[in-house]
Parts: C-alpha cells; structure tokens; sequence
C-alpha cells in the first residue's frame, strides 16, 4: 500500500522551532500519515534572498533548514519517501546528492521543475530531457532514481504536435528518469490531469495530491469565484479516479502538498482534514 505522506514545503509557517517542528510532525503522525518528501533547500540552512523569494511567491521556507532533520524523522518515527533537488546541484555533485538521499533512507530524488527556462523552447526541451537522461543515469550508478515534478508550464505546446511535458516523456528513459505527477498543477493548467496520469502509466513512482475549489461567497458584482487549493474532498476535482489510477499503477507513495488557502490559515489543520480522505482510500 502507499505511503501517505506530506510534503514539507506545505510546513514552512509550523517549523518556526525544534518544538513547534515536533508538535507539527507528531501532528501528522497522529492524522495518519506516515511520510514526509523534504526539501534540500529546507533541510540545510539558506540566504535570505531565497527566504525573501520563496516568500513572495506564497511559499515561505520557515527556519526548518535550521533543524536536525535526521533527528526528527527518526524520532516521529516517519519515512521520508523522497528528496526534492534542483538539476543544478545534481549536476554539479550527483553523488552527494545520492549519499543525502540514502541517508534520509529513500531511493528517489525529484527535480522540482526548472526556474528562469522557457518551455515554449523546443531546443530547450530537448536539451533538458538530455541533461536529465545524464543526470539520472548518475544517480543510477549510486543506487538512487530520478523523477521529475511537473507544475502548470510543462503543459505548453512547444510545436504542432507536442507540448513540453510530452518531450520530456518521450526523450527521458525509464531506466533514468521516471515521473513525480502533480495532478492539481495540470488540473489548475486546463489539462485532463486522469488522461496524463494514464499516459505516464507506470512511469509514475509518486503522486502528488491536492484539491481544487472554493470556499469563497459570491460578491455583489459578480457570481464569478476564484479557485485555489482545497482540502481533499471538499473541492471538484474526481479525486476517486485519480486515486484509482494511481493504485493501478502501484504509486510508493501519495504525497499531500498545498501552499494557501488552508483553512483557518492552518497548514496542520488542513493536513488533518485532508487525511480523512486519505485514510478512506489508503
């Protein structure tokens, strides 16, 4: 059965201490959660420019880079299912990022996207799925596999025939890279998000889950509401397909991510009511 996990970007404001990391770990253990997918930036400590950035994007790191994560995951007795990098530091050094990830005691690291890249180049497309198929093939040597996270952007055509992420699935080996899907970013993309997940069909080692509506009212002027991330089951996404989908396949792991509108602003509290659905179908 897979691991039902959270993913620790969706914790930056509740790890402002060792305590209130404690607190929030136990939090979600007692949920029914039994994983967690870090962060490199958040496990080690980080400028301030990258604080300041993650910040203004809605994403805020917290002072968890501060803290002994070997410690508390060990101590809250969770499995940390994966490790999320950038390609430029597993470029740089694929066996420290390898050696980091077997010391948390997983198998996958997952490049998170890429910043500052266009995915309306083709040429750029291409060249990333060599430098993936390279970069993979390194962990490979160390014991490690390489998945990559997908957002809203993978979903651009890049010619007549192909969207970014298609290249990406096309040009990358199984035998190097393999896929992390993120089902709400395609959803909130316009995409058929239970389509794409049966396309990458076993491909797909992770799955990242969120929900998508509104709890807003309506205003004088308009009926027309904004949409954002949703505690699972409370929003309009086909959850149960996807689910079903992703069982089929035999996912490691279903990991919780959202970055707002939690209710009550309340990263734990909406983990909690999101682990009721998960502990229904998992």
């Amino acid at each position: 059965m897979a691991t039902k996990a959270v993913q620790q970007f969706m914790l930056g404001t509740v790890l402002g201490s060792e305590g209130e990391a404690r607190q929030t770990l136990a939090a979600m253990k007692e949920a029914g959660y039994d994983g967690i997918e870090l962060c490199g930036f958040m496990i080690h400590p980080i400028g301030f420019a990258v604080k300041m950035l993650t910040k203004a994007a809605g994403m805020p790191v917290g002072k968890g880079g501060n803290l002994d994560w070997h410690k508390l995951v060990r101590d809250t007795g969770l499995q940390v299912v994966s490790l999320h990098t950038d390609l430029g530091s597993l470029e740089r050094d694929a066996r420290a990022v390898a050696g980091e990830a077997k010391g948390f005691g997983t198998k996958y690291v997952v490049i998170t996207g890429m910043y500052r890249f266009n995915y309306g180049d083709e040429a750029a497309l291409h060249d990333l799925a060599r430098r993936l198929n390279r970069a993979g093939e390194a962990l490979a040597q160390e014991g490690v596999e390489l998945l990559y996270h997908n957002h809203n952007c993978e979903l651009r055509r890049v010619n007549g025939r192909q969207r970014a992420y298609e290249i990406l699935m096309e040009e990358t080996g199984p035998q190097y890279v393999n896929f992390e899907f993120d089902s709400y970013w395609f959803t909130e993309g316009g995409a058929d998000a239970l389509a794409w997940m049966r396309r990458l069909g076993a491909r797909m080692k992770l799955w990242h889950i969120n929900d998508r509506g509104t709890r807003m009212a309506g205003s004088a002027m308009t009926p027309i509401l904004k949409t954002d991330s949703m505690e699972l089951g409370t929003g309009n996404m086909d959850l149960d397909s996807l689910m079903t989908q992703a069982l089929s396949v035999n996912v490691d792991a279903v990991i919780l991510e959202s970055h707002r509108n939690w209710i009550d602003k309340s990263p734990v509290k909406s983990l909690q009511i999101s682990a009721k659905y998960l502990n229904k179908h998992l």
